[in-house]
């Protein structure tokens, strides 16, 4: 008897060891993303939803905006703040879409880096189906000030959270968002990094920045921002001043046709962004002309990023010229020719 419950018990054992996991194991080789051991390429939507009149992210239109995310062929949503909400989370693994999860340095203990919340969330939603990959901060290396002006204790920090989600989640990989190419610094200073994001507004023209990396990594790399908004504040390019869908439009483009381009190096684009956010510089009640981002003189066409102005849909909905760019653009990838692009 005590050798048949041995016996039962060490088969019990093995299964629980070799069962797969109930949701997709995310890795990485080489320059790669994979999914389940399949090519992995992000065609990507940043995703901070602010209603009219309001200063906090709400997901009220989640249905509606998953729609439009498929109809334009997104398949992986990038939000700036995790998701506390397993209804959520399981409409957007139900859409087929992914999320790419950040999280922030010090957000009053808020599940951020500081406080060492940020593993609680890991914790709780690693075996969902809906997380792609874990990023740690968001172009941090524009602002050495947040750490005490020495840009290190950033880094420190982030290669301490990346170690201690590796040892947490086996099953998902480890990103940072930086502000454009990161220097031996960054790199050196985090070597565990599975893929690294990179926020690039270099005008029109990504391309330069994939072959700086492939001559210093041979890591995966995605664009975590790129993109343009629809209000030139000058007339530059061709391109009225004003509201000017066309011009958005004409730069998303060739932002896009450049990351397709070059498939066998970057793993992917995040276009900034879903919706117009109308509380990001002035009153939350109307549209402004304004705001500010760090080394913006690469925002095409005027060097002027006017942050309520980046939707690919406007707050309402209505889809902007730039809606069938990207449509055109990412509707016909699939997983076949991924792999193939990853062959040539």
């Amino acid at each position: 008897m005590k050798f048949l419950v041995l016996f039962f018990g060490i088969c019990l054992s093995i299964y629980i060891v070799m069962s797969p996991p109930d949701h997709d194991v995310v890795t990485t080789s080489e320059r790669s993303i994979l999914v389940n051991n399949n090519p992995y390429f992000i065609k990507g939507i940043c995703y901070h939803p602010v209603a009219k009149g309001k200063t906090e992210r709400d997901f009220e239109l989640i249905d509606q905006d998953l729609a439009l995310m498929k109809e334009a062929g997104i398949n992986t949503i990038r939000v700036y703040a995790p998701i506390d909400d397993p209804d959520i989370l399981d409409k957007i693994d139900e859409s087929g879409l992914k999320l790419i999860i950040s999280f922030g340095y010090n957000q009053n203990g808020h599940y951020d880096i500081l406080s060492g919340t940020f593993i609680d969330y890991i914790k709780k939603y690693k075996s969902h189906n809906a997380i792609l990959f874990w990023e740690l901060g968001n172009e941090y290396n524009y602002h050495p000030e947040w750490f005490n002006n020495d840009i290190q204790n950033w880094y420190n920090a982030l290669n301490n959270a990346t170690e201690l989600i590796h040892k947490t989640d086996p099953n998902h990989p480890v990103a940072t968002a930086h502000g454009d190419m990161p220097d031996a610094q960054a790199l050196a200073s985090n070597p565990n990094i599975d893929v690294w994001g990179l926020n690039v507004y270099r005008w029109d023209q990504p391309q330069t920045i994939f072959t700086e990396w492939k001559n210093v990594s041979d890591k995966p790399i995605y664009l975590s921002e790129a993109g343009a908004d629809s209000y030139m504040k000058i007339s530059k390019a061709g391109f009225d001043q004003g509201e000017n869908q066309k011009a958005q439009a004409a730069a998303n483009a060739n932002i896009l046709d450049a990351v397709l381009s070059h498939r066998g190096i970057v793993s992917g684009v995040a276009v900034f962004s879903f919706t117009d956010g109308w509380w990001k510089a002035g009153n939350p009640n109307q549209q402004d002309v304004g705001g500010w981002a760090p080394n913006s003189s690469g925002v095409p066409y005027d060097g002027a990023p006017n942050e309520e102005f980046w939707g690919i849909v406007d707050i309402d909905r209505n889809k902007k010229e730039t809606f069938r760019v990207i449509k055109d653009r990412f509707k016909p990838l699939t997983k076949n020719n991924i792999k193939n692009s990853l062959d040539e």
